[in-house]
């Protein structure tokens, strides 16, 4: 029997999000409580789309960790010397802290530490040269009381990132990338974020194919969401991200933007990260990626619209000012104002 996906729509917001809710006339996007869906696009691979009432099988309930009302803001910390969004600009490790600190001042709520770049082409880094470069970056921020997280696939770099200060791990190969990564996070208690990728950093944007982009994004997640869960990870720790620019051409990413919504029928919050990628620059043609400010902050007000819980981004301070007005505008009562 071919499945039937579902997706929200008829998106509302603030106080009409609310007052529908309250009336049994909308449900709750996300756990979220200020966005509404109204209508479920019921979704075939032979190409059949319809509109109909109803709600997602599975309801999202959002963890402790994160808020129920707006997304977090996790700040991007590059401690590479090929990072394709700063060209090594804070690999040195006093320059990577005090970046930390900078963008927590602009208002990040996580602080997400990488020591080996994932961008398209990139090599491997040696599990030691990464626990170098990000040990000490880790230490000093969790110190200094903010909430840090690792950007990591090796599950060795993952424990000793959480014995670091490290409280969440976000993992760009879903626990893929060795046997030993599952094990981890099935023997710690922190939020773990699984992303989709399509084959790895070095060759994943040579020829990505997709059935159905976003259909096969949903089924790839799922099943790493249940792996997970049967590995002893409980559901409430994990948040998917569907992994914009790893193994997918620049209109893979638009789709999967485009159809956002449908991965809130994983029923685990989402984190979108889409700052500085090449299809921005392929959108507004600024060719480098420092330069891709207004794109970014453009796809970060979308995906908080369309019920993202985390947004991955190296420039906090504009996203979080574009956020307090779409914000605004989307929930007056809320504004302070």
């Amino acid at each position: 029997m071919q499945r039937t996906y579902a997706r929200p729509a008829g998106l509302v917001y603030g106080s009409d999000a609310r007052q529908l809710m309250k009336e049994g006339r909308g449900a709750s996007l996300g756990g979220l409580s200020a966005i509404a869906y109204t209508l479920v696009e019921e979704i075939e691979r032979n190409g059949t789309r319809r509109f109909a009432p109803g709600k997602l099988p599975r309801q999202t309930v959002v963890p402790s960790f994160l808020s129920s009302e707006r997304p977090l803001i996790m700040g991007i910390v590059n401690v590479t010397p090929d990072s394709f969004s700063d060209g090594g600009l804070n690999a040195e490790g006093a320059r990577a802290i005090a970046h930390g600190a900078q963008l927590a001042r602009e208002g990040a709520d996580i602080l997400d530490v990488g020591g080996e770049s994932t961008r398209p082409g990139s090599e491997g880094v040696p599990e030691e040269e990464e626990l170098r470069r990000i040990l000490p970056v880790i230490e000093a921020l969790a110190g200094q009381g903010f909430t840090v997280s690792v950007d990591t696939r090796k599950a060795n770099v993952m424990r000793a990132a959480l014995k670091a200060g490290a409280k969440i791990v976000n993992d760009v190969a879903a626990l893929t990338y060795e046997p030993a990564a599952m094990e981890a996070m099935a023997e710690a208690t922190c939020p773990v974020i699984l992303m989709h990728a399509q084959g790895d950093p070095k060759t994943m944007q040579l020829s990505p194919q997709y059935e159905d982009v976003a259909l096969d994004v949903f089924d790839w997640l799922e099943a790493r969401v249940e792996a997970c869960v049967a590995a002893g990870i409980a559901r409430e720790r994990i948040v998917a991200d569907p992994g914009i620019g790893f193994g997918k051409s620049f209109r893979h990413n638009i789709d999967v933007l485009r159809q956002f919504t449908l991965y809130h029928g994983l029923g685990v919050p989402l984190l979108m990260g889409l700052s500085r990628k090449g299809f921005i620059g392929a959108l507004t043609g600024e060719k480098q990626a420092g330069n891709r400010v207004n794109g970014s902050v453009g796809g970060a007000v979308w995906s908080a619209l369309n019920g993202a819980h985390i947004l991955r981004v190296h420039d906090v301070k504009a996203t979080v000012e574009a956020l307090a007005v779409a914000g605004a505008a989307a929930d007056p009562d809320q504004s302070g104002l």
